[in-house]
């Protein structure tokens, strides 16, 4: 008996198969896609703009006003549903498509699942040169879509209707892989979306996906476990892969059982509250000196589902030479790390089947105790400087007026500049994974469009919290417009604008580094001969916001609970000092590259201080 078949375009089959895929998540069902973005052209509107049009309901498109936004959006979208569920993007071929590579880049820097639906040229060439098409003219196959191959976890051009029954699952399949996820890159060709194939009927029925498990080698977790034991003075770095795991009771409950010390990654923050007496504090060259100080001397350290870049690691200065690593981790690739001992797995099922390994074990006391003295030395400084009064506004200020007044369910999103490092280091967990901090590509312009992707997802499962977003001007002027999304979508954001007169943060390291002030701040752009601020209150107010701007951090909390009440996307803006208010304490080493030359007396001495720090660098081990 023949298979049953049913005659649709390229587009229509890949909107109808993601419309049938679904997710059980916590013991409900889930459409697995949850909409997608999109901005039509001539690569994308008369194909798969007809098929999405059918599937409104199912596959709910949200307008964009700018590709890369829009990107960002998807990622936060994602990080909010903890990987489960994710976002498709759809741009024209061309500068529509191109726009998504920075977005791209940071879904693949974060290890972050999004669908890409990008237009390409036509397979037949029958028209080419087409507008928008880049020539290569000893490589007519090559186009701007196959730059997406850098910034992709799977990459595919469909150049003949059939294709996608293999390539869509496989795409999903890396998408929803613990160890290999990402942004999947599908390239429509303008001629392909509209051509049609008998499609099997046994594609598009509902599917029900579940996301794996790794269980880690017997062997492998024997091992960690006896270095464990031995261990005098163990400590837990708890990373962003605890909360894709869904391991944070685990995690808190190994903790628990053998009083180890947990401070958390940049991504982690929010595995445990502020409050739980082994929560040490965030760690690294944004941290605190709580972490950083049971970290240089522990003699083994256990990393969860962490990838240990540079700012956790202090560019690997932040331990002792003699230290040993366990990584638990469901990617190969960051399980090794650095020599670690690895524990190659799902860090739910690894961390209960390494407490099976260790009963009995516990953290002698004199340790446990020291880390929680310089926790609480740390939460004093912190006090202290979100504190305000006779002094400048600062960002600290801003985030410790807002920690007092927000819900313990409310979502904080901050990236890139230096309100990240603010916020890790000064906002007090209330709840479990109510924080994301854009820091894997810490990219510039994530803040507003991630949150308004973030409130998307957060609306399906707790609509009557809020979205709140800390931003900074020059991350503003970057990318802006999802104030009118969020406004035209009635998807409620809070933003909080803090205004120090350009890139402060990076002013801060070109001074720290011995280097004057040049091109950073307004006030110090050779080309710019008078400068002045912008009006981000009326800018706002124009994208239909609910606006006003504030003088001080008093009338910031005042204005924040009248955020609070109101339905509308709210921005509050506030200027706060360039120079004053940094979190000071707290930082480790970080590599940067200083002039090993300089005729500049100030910049020598600033490197040779700088180097000096060098011998603290693990080489590889």
């Amino acid at each position: 008996m023949s298979q049953e078949t049913i005659r649709l375009t390229t587009a229509q089959a890949i909107i109808r198969w993601l419309a049938a895929q679904h997710i059980e998540i916590d013991g409900r069902e889930y459409r697995l896609c949850g909409g997608g973005f999109g901005i039509f052209g001539h690569g994308n509107v008369t194909c798969l703009g007809e098929a999405l049009n059918d599937y409104q309901t199912e596959l709910p498109l949200y307008r964009g006003q700018n590709e890369q936004s829009m990107g960002f959006a998807a990622a936060a979208y994602s990080k909010q549903w903890l990987r489960q569920r994710f976002m498709f993007c759809t741009a024209s071929a061309g500068p529509g498509t191109t726009n998504l590579l920075t977005s791209a880049a940071l879904a693949h820097a974060n290890r972050l699942p999004m669908l890409l639906l990008c237009g390409d040229a036509f397979v037949t060439r029958l028209p080419d040169p087409v507008l928008q098409q880049l020539e290569h003219f000893g490589n007519p196959s090559l186009g701007v879509n196959d730059a997406f191959k850098a910034v992709s976890r799977y990459w595919d051009r469909i150049t003949h209707p059939a294709q996608i029954i293999q390539s869509l699952p496989a795409a999903l399949s890396t998408m929803l892989d613990p160890a290999d996820c990402g942004p999947a890159f599908i390239g429509l060709p303008q001629d392909v979306q509209g051509w049609t194939y008998n499609y099997p009927v046994v594609l598009f029925e509902r599917k029900i996906h579940r996301i794996r498990r790794i269980s880690p080698d017997a062997a492998e977790v024997a091992g960690a476990a006896e270095l464990l034991r031995a261990a005098e003075r163990p400590m837990i770095i708890a990373g962003g892969g605890v909360q894709y795991s869904g391991a944070v009771r685990e995690l808190t409950a190994f903790a628990e059982a053998h009083a180890i010390p947990v401070v958390e990654t940049i991504a982690g923050r929010a595995n445990l509250v502020a409050t739980h007496p082994l929560n040490i504090g965030p760690i690294g060259v944004t941290g605190s000196d709580s972490a950083n100080a049971i970290a240089e001397k522990a003699d083994v350290i256990l990393a969860v589902g962490t990838r240990l870049q540079d700012f956790t690691t202090g560019s690997w200065t932040a331990f002792a030479q003699d230290a040993r690593f366990v990584s638990i981790n469901a990617a190969r690739h960051d399980a090794g790390k650095h020599l670690s001992m690895p524990v190659v797995g799902d860090a739910k099922l690894a961390l209960n089947a390494l407490g099976a390994e260790m009963t009995g074990y516990k953290t002698p006391e004199s340790w446990t105790q020291y880390a929680q003295e310089e926790r609480r030395t740390w939460d004093a400084y912190v006090a202290d400087n979100v504190s305000h009064g006779n002094r400048p506004n600062s960002y600290a200020q801003a985030i410790g007026a807002v920690n007092a007044i927000c819900d313990t369910r409310d979502r904080v999103v901050a990236a890139a500049g230096g309100l990240p490092a603010e916020v890790a280091a000064n906002w007090r967990t209330l709840d479990v994974g109510t924080v994301d901090i854009e820091f894997g590509f810490s990219c510039m312009g994530y803040e507003i469009a991630g949150g308004w992707g973030a409130r998307i997802a957060q609306a399906e499962r707790e609509p009557d919290k809020d979205t709140i977003v800390f931003v900074g001007d020059g991350s503003y002027m970057l990318m802006n417009s999802d104030i009118y999304s969020s406004v035209l979508s009635r998807k409620k954001l809070i933003i909080l604008v803090l205004d120090n007169g350009g890139f402060a943060v990076i002013n801060k390291l070109q001074n720290n580094t011995g280097n004057e002030s040049f091109n950073n701040l307004l006030a110090d752009c050779p080309t710019i001969p008078e400068p002045f601020g912008v009006d981000f209150e009326a800018h706002a107010a124009a994208m239909g916001a609910q606006t006003e701007t504030v003088a001080n951090v008093e009338g910031l909390a005042e204005a924040f609970r009248r955020a609070k009440a109101s339905d509308k996307t709210c921005v509050i803006c506030m200027a706060v000092d360039p120079y004053e208010g940094w979190t000071k304490q707290g930082h480790a080493w970080w590599e940067v590259g200083t002039p090993h030359v300089t005729e500049n007396e100030t910049v020598r001495a600033a490197h040779e201080e700088w180097e000096s720090a060098r011998v603290r660098q693990r080489r590889g081990v």
